[in-house]
């Protein structure tokens, strides 16, 4: 195997997680016809056939999903060996992908990209929110350093950092006010209106509830915070969500805030990165940012 480069590695990894070459082109910022010259060369170099092809989908050779496990490792040494690079520099500098989930990246993203402005100058940020399941995934590959979830993610590759807890509250309609906070037993029998499958909070709502994730219950779902808010204003049903939404969610609709009696349900806020990351204490130094940001919307 000869003249195997790191970005026929980068474009294969990519067109591997992917499973559709416009979508790995996107992702590597190349076109689509360049990326697909660079996995015909590659497979041309190994001797055999990385991907299978159909009209429809594409996906990897018995030997390509080895061949990719192995890849996935030689970029992850690369990452690694670049941010030593870094962490050898005075000051924290370069590209910092950053993972956020969709129940905080609204409400802490402002602040924490002004600190980090003013903080780390020389920091590109390169934001991506998306679900648990996919940052951990993402880190675990090495396209992202770090993100900011909630805990524990319980994964033996990946460091867990809490930064801070802050509580869960009910959202009824404005109507309701007035009336006694619900016990865990009402809830279970009220229209309870939760995120789709794969977000943490949805499972953290449910958890407090004492519900099944899976049942028979027809709870209604949606993609937002914002959109059960909305929906709570309506008169359609409660939901939970985290104090941190709260000024936002609530400006424009017609619902109340409440606080659980004791014991509150919670939740805690950390960032997680690679155990090899040799970064880690630049990465607790964000961590602090993220803990200002957070105590400044508590103010």
């Amino acid at each position: 195997m000869n003249n195997i480069t790191l970005k026929q590695l980068r474009y294969f990894n990519a067109l591997a997680r992917t499973g559709h070459f416009g979508q790995a082109a996107e992702e590597c910022a190349v076109t689509q016809p360049a990326l697909s010259v660079q996995i015909k060369e590659l497979e041309t170099s190994v001797g055999c056939a990385l991907f299978e092809r159909t009209t429809r989908e594409v996906r990897l050779t018995s030997f390509g999903e080895d061949f990719a496990e192995r890849v996935r490792e030689i970029l992850q040494s690369v990452e690694e060996l670049q941010d030593m690079a870094r962490m050898s520099q005075d000051q924290f500098a370069g590209r910092l992908r950053l993972g956020i989930i969709p129940t905080i990246a609204p409400y802490m993203l402002p602040k924490l990209l002004a600190k980090l402005s003013n903080s780390h100058q020389g920091v590109d940020v390169r934001v991506r929110e998306t679900i648990t399941p996919r940052l951990i995934k993402e880190l675990q590959d090495g396209i992202l350093d770090l993100a900011i979830v909630a805990l524990p993610v319980s994964e033996r590759t990946l460091e867990e950092f809490e930064i801070f807890e802050e509580n869960l509250v009910l959202v009824r309609h404005a109507t309701k006010a007035d009336m006694p906070v619900p016990s865990v037993a009402d809830l279970q029998s009220m229209r309870l209106l939760l995120l789709e499958e794969g977000h943490c909070f949805r499972d953290q709502a449910l958890a407090f509830c004492n519900m099944p994730a899976t049942g028979s219950r027809q709870e209604l779902e949606g993609t937002s915070l914002s959109t059960l808010v909305q929906m709570v204003g309506a008169g359609i049903g409660v939901t939970l969500i985290p104090e941190m939404a709260v000024p936002v969610e609530t400006r424009s609709a017609p619902v109340s805030i409440a606080q659980f009696n004791a014991p509150q349900p919670t939740r805690r806020v950390g960032m997680i990165w690679r155990k090899t990351s040799p970064l880690t204490e630049q990465f607790k130094d964000i961590a602090a940012l993220v803990h200002d940001a957070a105590m400044q919307r508590r103010a």
